[in-house]
């Protein structure tokens, strides 16, 4: 297991200055880092990578809404070998029957992926774990529908806001969770709040354990009321001091 950066953290400085931004994540310690809505980009974006020593195993788009063969394509070139849909909005996560819709386009969506050699999964936000079918979370409801090559990346700060036990929740997805975002903070929906890891009400080395066949750690703020680039060290900090993957960030 190793830890990544997504980069959806830093969507203002990657606006106003890509490769700049690229070569702070670096500078601070990142060896990797998932890149979002990365089709429109990935020439620069690709360039900026190579150019400071970073790879990206793993990838943010829009598999279920847009053109998958774009997607793989740009994913190929970057060297992303795990494409995640990112969201799907919470009125999608009520029926059994809309769950069941979403994860046939996924199932389907892998086999496209494969045809590229590229693996796809999905990321949670907290709606998916505050709607209940059959009497289970609606993520591991969904879990159960996909393919064995549909992989999870579990949101565990929404997880939480969610209400649900983050550590629970992963020991019961088992090992279809390969990818988790690590963020801290008071388990609210007030994104500014977010804190860097070890700083808030999550427990994230718990978390960390409880991922038994996780390849990547993505350390991520949805937003920051700090100077993020400082959040964004104080967490991979947090996670060299205290984890044995640390030294393979």
């Amino acid at each position: 297991m190793s830890y990544s950066l997504q980069l959806y953290t830093l969507r203002n400085a990657i606006q106003d200055d890509l490769p700049g931004t690229i070569r702070k994540v670096a500078e601070i310690g990142f060896t990797q880092v998932e890149p979002y809505n990365f089709v429109a980009t990935a020439e620069e974006l690709g360039k900026a990578l190579k150019e400071n020593g970073l790879t990206a195993p793993s990838g943010h788009a829009p598999l279920v809404s847009q053109d998958q063969d774009e997607i793989f394509a740009a994913a190929k070139a970057l060297g992303i070998s795990t494409v995640i849909d990112p969201y799907l909005p919470a009125e999608h996560w009520q029926k059994a029957e809309d769950i069941q819709a979403t994860a046939a386009k996924l199932n389907e969506a892998a086999k496209k992926g494969a045809e590229h050699g590229i693996r796809v999964g999905y990321h949670n936000h907290a709606w998916e774990l505050e709607s209940s079918i059959e009497g289970r979370t609606a993520l591991e409801y969904f879990a159960d529908l996909l393919d064995p090559a549909v992989v999870l990346e579990v949101d565990t700060y929404w997880v939480a806001v969610g209400g649900q036990d983050p550590v629970e929740v992963l020991d019961r997805l088992g090992d279809k969770v390969k990818f988790i975002h690590i963020k801290d903070g008071p388990l609210n929906t007030d994104t500014k709040a977010q804190l860097p890891a070890g700083q808030g009400k999550v427990a994230v080395l718990d978390v960390i354990a409880a991922a038994k066949s996780l390849e990547v750690g993505v350390v991520e703020f949805d937003d920051y009321a700090g100077d993020i680039f400082e959040g964004i060290a104080e967490s991979l900090a947090y996670l060299n001091a205290n984890t044995a993957e640390g030294a393979n960030a």
